[in-house]
């Protein structure tokens, strides 16, 4: 089945669900005027943490019971996934971040500081104690776009940056469409990368903090991605003085290693979100929208791709259809 389907968008919503239909044995049409995944995405600048317990301090119900599918999907996509949990501490003086954070999620153990040590050697001494979500996972966003996108194009899937729709039209826009969805939101989000060779993480750490929160995340070979602002804004201009001052001084008060790691990449992005930060799939106007991914894309990615297709192939109604 070819050229009954495009697809309006080749960010991490737009090739999940390329890569969803051709498991189906339905090889869609992409459409994106930027052609491949790249800097101009969004998805570019993700963290990549597949982490739905933690999402879960703020986030709905949804997202931690469909985020428990992603690990797996983007393993079976053929993305290396590292399934080594996620750890979230405090300092000393915002400890009771540690504890209002543990009461609104699931899925962790307590552990003191001999347990911290034996999980990320160079934060011995540091924290006393600290959450473990042990069941939680990351992989890196670049690397996951570029896997999707390899495997579509082996079976003939191109990006077309001029073409015409046929067929169903999956719209996976993001912010673009919000010609078609006037609700659609910016949520913006600044993020740094680091090259820090004097300290190893082996896992995602989330830094607690009652106004600027931070999670590092590694990369191998001694970078770390920081994040991440969000910022209700659209803008996607250069990252702001104090944000980057906020990025840079949490990872320092992570440790002091930080001081000498080397600024890659700083970078800003806006995601689009709707007013519940959940996504939706919606039906208007002759297509499928499929948007409002907001912090979680490649989280609910996996999830929102299974309900397109099952709505295209099957007609069976999704979970999150506005």
């Amino acid at each position: 089945m070819t050229g009954d389907i495009t697809i309006l968008g080749a960010g991490v919503a737009g090739l999940a669900v390329a890569h969803e239909l051709l498991r189906r044995g339905v090889r869609p049409e992409i459409i994106d005027p930027a052609g491949a995944p790249g800097p101009h995405c969004c998805s570019w600048w993700a963290g990549g943490m597949l982490a739905p317990h933690c999402e879960g301090e703020t986030a709905e119900e949804p997202v931690i019971r469909l985020g428990g599918l992603a690990a797996g999907w983007w393993r079976d996509a053929g993305v290396e996934v590292t399934q080594s949990g996620t750890l979230v501490v405090a300092l000393d003086r915002d400890r009771s971040e540690t504890e209002r954070f543990s009461r609104r999620t699931i899925g962790h153990d307590r552990i003191a500081e001999a347990e911290i040590a034996g999980l990320e050697p160079d934060l011995a001494g540091r924290f006393d104690t600290a959450l473990h979500f042990a069941s939680e996972a990351h992989i890196n966003p670049r690397q996951a776009l570029d896997r999707l996108w390899a495997g579509l194009k082996k079976a003939d899937v191109s990006i077309d940056c001029e073409g015409q729709p046929k067929g169903i039209v999956i719209d996976c826009r993001g912010l673009a469409a919000r010609d078609c969805l006037p609700n659609l939101r910016g949520v913006r989000g600044e993020m740094v990368l680091l090259r820090a060779s004097e300290i190893s993480l082996r896992r995602p750490v989330r830094l607690l903090h009652p106004r600027h929160p931070l999670y590092i995340v590694p990369r191998g070979d001694g970078v770390f991605m920081l994040g991440a602002t969000q910022i209700e804004s659209d803008g996607r201009g250069p990252v702001t003085l104090r944000s980057a001052v906020e990025l840079l001084n949490s990872a320092y008060a992570l440790h002091p290693a930080f001081a000498e790691a080397e600024i890659l990449e700083i970078a800003a992005d806006a995601r689009p979100a709707f007013p519940d930060n959940l996504p939706r799939i919606v039906r208007k106007d002759d297509r499928i929208f499929v948007n409002g991914l907001f912090r979680h894309g490649f989280l609910l990615a996996p999830a929102l791709a299974g309900m397109v297709a099952d709505l295209v192939l099957d007609g069976k109604l999704p979970e999150l259809m506005l």
